[in-house]
């Protein structure tokens, strides 16, 4: 009975603290420059979109109807931001994943891309000195870099850690390279962009990777030789070709695809993702929410024994107590102080936002003890849970 207990108290806990992200809402992050933005024009077949199709709005400037910084709506183009943006690869890239995909699952998108920029506005430790050099001789760039808050990396792991509330990311798709075409060093810095995505959201480390290539005719062209050396950067990268795409924006420069090839790029983008994704594309069934609810009558029926229950008003964090038996405490910086009153085995655990544990902390503890998780577990959300006879608390915890 009391297994069954903490059981079902972790599983709420777990529920109130996460809103149940959803594990059938299939992220996905876009990034690069003017090809990523889109070029095409909107056609009126690219203006109905499926509502399962969702696009987190990523850009201060909201003149573009119906979007929001930092909120869902439907992916209707463009998606990137309101500075010249148009139909992209992201669009129909979404469109197909939703397509082809199962009914139960939904797809939403992340797109940051500014034209003309170098992977070095990526660079999260570097991107400054970049901005520096472009300012003046490329000064037109700097209203799409500051529509992304001037720090267009930052941007994009922001809205990336607010979709994690709400759904699951599976992947990134990436085009960029073509301001790049002559620096052979672009690859190994592609992946370090890549590395610090990964760390700083707390991923798994098999997130695929999907970078296009550029148009194989015009100024750009040489950008494919470094496109095609990704792969060697890591297993989880993959190239989407660009072959039997020739007709071109009329830029004088052969840089931009057209709206038609833009939706068949998207296309391609979405098909490599299947088939590097495979069963983890089939929906999941209903876990910790379902638990959660199915074990509230036992828990209300034992309401005598379990514990109070109360919310940090401000902070999302879940706190359950047994009498006066100590404190749980977490602060920004995601670190994690246990104080008992009194010396006593305790059963500490870590639970990721899903409810899968992570990290077994259980020992003899007494007075304040520091618990030290950065360095322990990636980047991310996590449930804490500490109980003992006397002690019983659950928190919410990220891990910088």
């Amino acid at each position: 009975m009391k297994k069954l207990l903490t059981g079902a108290i972790m599983a709420i806990a777990i529920s109130q603290a996460f809103a149940a992200p959803d594990p059938n809402f299939h992220i996905y992050l876009a990034f690069g420059q003017s090809n990523m933005e889109g070029q095409g024009d909107i056609g009126q077949q690219d203006k109905t979109v499926d509502e399962r199709f969702q696009v987190l709005w990523a850009a201060d400037n909201g003149s573009c109807s119906g979007k929001t910084m930092g909120k869902w709506s439907t992916a209707v183009p463009p998606l990137a931001h309101c500075q010249g943006a148009k139909l992209g690869p992201t669009d129909y890239f979404g469109r197909t994943m939703v397509e082809k995909t199962d009914p139960q699952i939904k797809v939403g998108v992340i797109v940051v891309a500014v034209a003309g920029c170098s992977i070095k506005l990526f660079d999260k430790n570097n991107y400054t000195s970049y901005i520096s050099s472009v300012q003046t001789t490329q000064n037109w760039m700097m209203g799409r870099i500051n529509t992304y808050g001037g720090n267009p990396y930052g941007r994009l792991i922001e809205m990336a850690k607010k979709a994690q509330e709400d759904g699951v990311i599976k992947g990134i798709i990436f085009h960029q390279g073509e301001t790049d075409a002559g620096d052979g060093n672009w690859p190994s810095a592609v992946k370090k962009v890549y590395d610090n995505i990964i760390k700083d959201l707390g991923l798994e480390n098999d997130i695929p990777f999907l970078a296009g290539e550029v148009l194989r005719s015009g100024v750009s062209a040489g950008a494919n030789n470094n496109i095609a050396k990704l792969p060697q950067q890591s297993k989880n990268f993959y190239v989407v070709s660009s072959e039997g795409f020739n007709q071109a924006l009329n830029d004088g420069q052969n840089v931009h695809f057209t709206s038609q090839e833009y939706r068949d790029f998207g296309k391609r983008y979405a098909e490599k993702m299947i088939e590097v994704l495979g069963d983890k594309l089939k929906p999941v069934a209903e876990s910790s929410s379902s638990v959660a609810e199915s074990s509230s009558s036992e828990v209300a029926s034992s309401s005598s024994s379990a514990p109070e229950s109360s919310s940090d008003a401000g902070t999302g964090f879940v706190q359950m107590e047994h009498f006066a038996g100590g404190t749980l405490s977490v602060n920004k910086a995601g670190n994690v102080l246990l104080s008992l009153a009194k010396a006593e085995q305790i059963t500490v655990k870590v639970y990721s936002s899903l409810g899968k544990e992570v990290l077994d902390l259980s020992g003899n503890y007494s007075g304040s003890n520091s618990l030290v998780l950065a360095g322990r577990l990636p980047a991310g959300r996590y449930i804490i849970s500490a109980h003992g006879t006397g002690f019983n608390a659950t928190k919410l915890v990220t891990v910088k």
